[in-house]
């Protein structure tokens, strides 16, 4: 026979599209339609559905970006559509090709209940499934025009992104709003012959394939394309058999769930995610309803709470649907965070705050953390995972990597202290899936693990700005439950998924480390003050917890949950994976910088309040140090008076320099402002490399090849422009004993101001820095040249710290050009260490130069990026940042350097200092002291070893002791732990968590 693949495949595609698809509605008469666009900021659905309307002809502009416009629909069904399927067909302006990234609305009835979103890919409402003929129909509109910002050209530069700069021109022309009557039969013959087409593309030129190109040619013989829904059975008559052909025996298994995926702010504002998750949720719930065993997930316990306050009359239906197993929550999470830069308490709130809302409101806990999206994840995170009583552990985004393709698809994920997790990543590469033939067949063909597993799973639904899993998706999963030729697919909770995984991989492989995302290493440093303001908070809010506990047990003082709750869960929210990483439009990061200026004085009230009841009236000037370790002489979580003054540091000015000297260290820094020596006197070591020069600021061209504020390229480095011009520089010798040296500068359009300082009886030299940033797509850098051959840096992450190679032997370490710390990156070799230590950075590079001396090390800190997507604006203006050189030390001594940068002591008057309520011998950090989420007034203290040694440490209580335990991260209880004196006898593995909740006697 002659080859007439391509023939009848040409055939199908355009008999569909042009035929078939344009049938599934035969008839249709217009509404009646009035609108009424609000003035500003959305109002809630009663607000809303009696607003007065006026008369509004389809097909006239509407909206312009981030307004809201009310439409309200009114007609009657015609009499001879009775006994037939009728919706509301509309068409706000859509472009098929972008749900959840422009217009789309909630249809509510007169009565006020919710009835589903309108989108680019759902552009209907039912009205009636079996019409009586001549009812009337009245439907409300809540339609919101968001702007298209990710457009065929993406990543262009654009002010939309900002309700203060945005256009005042309506975006969108109406194009139908009309009543239809939908054909249900043609609806399955587009499905049939769209499954059909894109499974044969699949196939090789074997029988399957074939039968299935004949088996649409027969189909396509007996369509009348000018009676399509008259002969859609006849069609579909044809396409039976090949379409009730079941799949092979050992055929891969798609364990499907319905996901959207909706980031919690990203290209709109956190305003409009609430909205998002309304309409969403709303179509889910109806799709729920009009099917038998569609299940949906959704994460995000924010989403939930924005429902509960927001759109009640939504939630009740999500929480029927829980209550009947079709809507899932997952994750346990507030939000899908970053995981690579919150700090660990942030993480462990992130768990605490998400499983109280999920048991709270629905009696369940999630079984795994499921984070699609996030940008890399934490070595730290398999030990947090593990102990919040997470069983397994969800993602996607590493396929995204440039260069490395990940290993594994179902594996084990170990962690720096030594905790498993078991892991899967779907080999579908995608969480947004339609269930496509391609996906299935990529699903397949991939997955890593067929050997031993049969299956994996599958987030379907359109996702990012929302919308979710369609009719058109579950046809789909119908049809491919058992079809040769492609994998089986189900709708199934992701529990069973993992459970049967497990069942199967008896001894999984085993990846060790961070999951490092070959991608996106700009949103380490995009939007400094988000992220300056996310550290800065953590600190606060650890501090206030510590001080009220402390409180609440010594002086009998009502401990303010309700504020602190508040609060940190603010600061949550601020960690979704769009807003700390900074990738968010200009909108986003403008309220959020506000956000934590309101939780910094709220947090400094509730320090101030707290300390006023431990330290009582008096005027005695004291210190109080809420940090981890011993600050300003003052121990962890105490407070005692003032230290005498030490004897300053010396300043030596000569011709061209100046030396700072405090019998510790010595700094030389030039007359162009750089470190040219600093030595540890104790050992005499030189710190800085030979010929090099510290705190040199470096600026490079940082134009990506897409994905602007995310990203950096590694040709970033090709071309460096050494900031060694000077405007002045003057020495200081301040009131405290410091002393230093002040350092302007000018280039391009910015200048910048440093302040270097060295304390008395101090390793770490200080760097103060003021940046006038007002340049455009470029990156600004610190480096250090130091005099160390390290073959690892070491840098913090959450409860401990990572390893990382310096070479670059291999293509997986040459991708880690730029990679993540917290406070501290370190850098040693036997007998002697250089770190840096930095107040709100999280991202550095390290390169290894060869000189007559032999190997040195330079490390970069990251300060500030200028991307001009998706905020045209980004770090423009006044940046501060607070970074400092420790000159010979190790992990620990890092450690406590990185904590005392970022929780200085306080200075505050009062009749007389305290103990504290905690404390733990060296060698044990107290990350946390706060009283129990569930308000029984128990004390909980959380402890870490912070370099990689075994320790047993013993922890002494400053209060009566009735009971201690060990207990979760979710304070669930584990064992008792006994306690003699006031004290428990803690061991604790390398980075190891533990956590311990003690019953005042």
């Amino acid at each position: 026979m002659h080859d007439d693949i391509a023939l009848t495949a040409g055939r199908a595609t355009r008999v569909l599209r042009e035929r078939i698809l344009p049938a599934v509605y035969s008839h249709s008469a217009p509404l009646t339609v009035e609108a009424h666009p609000l003035p500003g900021e959305p109002v809630p659905p009663a607000e809303g559905l009696a607003l007065e309307y006026m008369p509004y002809e389809v097909g006239t502009p509407w909206g312009p970006a981030w307004s809201t416009t009310w439409f309200r629909l009114t007609g009657a069904v015609p009499a001879e559509w009775r006994g037939r399927r009728v919706e509301a067909h509309i068409d706000l302006g859509f472009d098929v090709n972008m749900p959840g990234f422009q217009c789309e609305g909630l249809i509510y009835r007169a009565d006020g209940t919710p009835v589903k979103s309108i989108n680019p890919r759902n552009q209907w409402a039912l009205v009636a499934e079996s019409a009586d003929g001549g009812e009337e129909v009245t439907l409300f509109l809540e339609a919101a025009a968001n702007p298209v910002l990710l457009d065929y050209h993406p990543f262009l530069p654009t002010d939309e992104g900002d309700i203060l700069t945005s256009s005042p021109n309506p975006l969108y022309t109406t194009r139908r709003m009309d009543l239809a009557v939908f054909e249900q039969e043609v609806h399955e013959l587009a499905l049939d012959v769209d499954v059909l087409l894109e499974l044969q593309a699949e196939l090789g030129e074997g029988p399957r394939r074939m039968r299935i190109l004949q088996a649409l040619d027969d189909a396509l013989d007996v369509l009348d394309l000018q009676d399509v829904a008259g002969t859609a059975a006849v069609a579909r008559a044809e396409l039976a058999e090949v379409l009730a052909s079941p799949a092979e025996p050992s055929a891969h298994e798609v364990w499907a769930v319905g996901h959207a995926h909706i980031d919690s702010a990203w290209l709109w504002p956190v305003r409009e995610t609430i909205r998002k998750v309304a309409r969403t949720a709303a179509s889910m719930t109806e799709l729920i309803d009009e099917t038998d065993d569609f299940i949906y997930g959704m994460s995000s316990a924010q989403q939930y709470a924005w429902l509960k306050e927001h759109r009640p009359e939504v939630y009740a239906r999500v929480r029927a649907a829980v209550a009947g197993g079709r809507f899932l929550p997952l994750g346990g999470m507030w939000v899908e965070s970053d995981t690579v830069m919150p700090h660990g308490e942030s993480l462990v709130r992130q768990f605490r705050y998400g499983q109280r809302f999920f048991e709270e409101e629905f009696g369940i806990r999630s079984r795994g953390v499921w984070l699609p999206d996030s940008f890399g994840y934490s070595p730290a995170l398999p030990q947090l995972v593990r102990r919040a009583g997470f069983e397994w552990f969800f993602t996607q985004k590493i396929s995204w990597n440039q260069v490395n393709k990940f290993p594994h698809h179902t594996f084990l994920w170990e962690g720096i202290d030594g905790s498993r997790t078991f892991a899967h990543f779907p080999p579908m590469d995608t969480y947004n899936s339609r269930l496509s033939a391609a996906e299935l067949a990529l699903a397949s063909r991939q997955f890593r693990e067929n050997r031993r597993a049969t299956g994996s799973i599958a987030p379907v639904g359109w996702g990012d700005g929302g919308g979710g899993t369609t009719r058109e998706m579950t046809g789909r999963a119908r049809r491919f439950a058992d079809l040769e030729g492609a994998p089986r697919v189900s709708w199934q909770h992701p529990d069973a998924f993992f459970e049967t995984a497990r069942a199967e991989i008896a001894d999984p492989p085993v990846w060790v480390g961070e999951l490092y995302l070959e991608l996106h290493r700009g949103t380490l440093t995009s939007q400094h003050q988000t992220k300056q303001g996310n550290r800065r908070s953590e600190h606060l809010l650890l501090e206030a917890e510590a001080w009220w506990a402390t409180a609440a047990v010594r002086t009998g003082a009502d401990y303010p949950y309700d504020e602190i709750d508040a609060l940190w869960k603010q600061v949550l929210l601020m960690q979704f994976h769009d807003i700390l990483p900074g990738t968010s439009i200009g909108w986003v990061h403008r309220e959020a910088v506000a956000e934590y200026a309101r939780i910094r004085t709220a947090a400094e009230d509730l320090i101030a309040r707290a300390l006023a009841l431990l330290v009582g009236d008096g005027a005695t000037p004291l210190v109080a140090n809420a940090a981890p370790v011993p600050v300003a002489g003052v121990v962890s979580r105490g407070a005692a008076a003032a230290a005498p003054s030490r004897d300053a540091a010396k300043l030596i000015e000569r011709d061209d320099s100046f030396v700072l000297d405090n019998g510790v260290v010595r700094i030389i820094v030039d007359d162009r402002g750089l470190v040219a020596s600093a030595i540890d006197l104790a050992t005499g070591r030189e710190a800085i490399a030979d010929g090099g020069a510290g705190n040199l600021l470096q600026l490079h061209q940082d134009f990506p090849n897409m994905w602007d504020a995310w990203d950096v390229d590694r040709y970033y480095r090709n071309a460096v422009t050494d900031l060694v011009a000077v405007d002045a520089i003057t020495p200081l010798r301040e009131d405290d004993g410091r002393v230093g040296v002040q350092v302007t500068r000018s280039f391009g359009a910015s200048s910048v101001t440093q302040r270097l300082t060295l304390a008395p009886g101090a390793r770490t030299l200080v760097i103060d820095q003021e940046t006038d940033w007002h340049e455009t797509e470029k990156f600004l850098k610190v480096a250090f040249p130091l005099d160390v051959r390290a073959e690892h840096t070491v840098a913090e992450t959450q409860f401990g710290a990572h390893r990382r190679v310096t070479h670059t032997n291999t293509s997986w370490e040459a991708a880690k050009f730029e990679t993540s710390m917290h406070r501290f990156v370190l850098v040693e070799e036997p007998g002697f260490g250089v770190a840096l230590v930095n107040d709100s950075s999280y991202g550095y590079d390290t390169a290894r130069t060869a000189g007559e001396e032999g190997v040195s090390t330079t490390v970069r800190l990251s300060l500030l990026r200028a991307p001009r997507f998706p905020d045209p604006q980004t770090d423009q203006g006044l940046q501060s940042h607070r970074y400092g050189l420790v000159v010979g030390t190790d992990l620990a001594g890092a450690t406590a350097e990185g904590v005392a940068l970022n929780m200085p002591a306080r200075s505050v008057r009062g009749a007389a200092g305290f103990a504290p309520l905690v404390a733990a011998d060296d060698g044990v950090q107290v990350s946390s002291v706060a009283l129990a989420a569930d308000r029984s007034g128990d004390v909980v203290v959380r402890l870490y070893e912070p370099t990689g040694a075994r320790v047993s440490a013993v922890v002494r209580f400053g209060m009566p002791v009735g009971r201690v335990r060990e207990v979760s991260l979710l304070e669930d209880d584990l064992r008792d732990v006994p306690a003699a004196d006031g004290a428990v006898t803690v061991r604790l593995g390398g980075f190891e968590v533990r956590t311990l909740r003690v019953t005042p006697a």
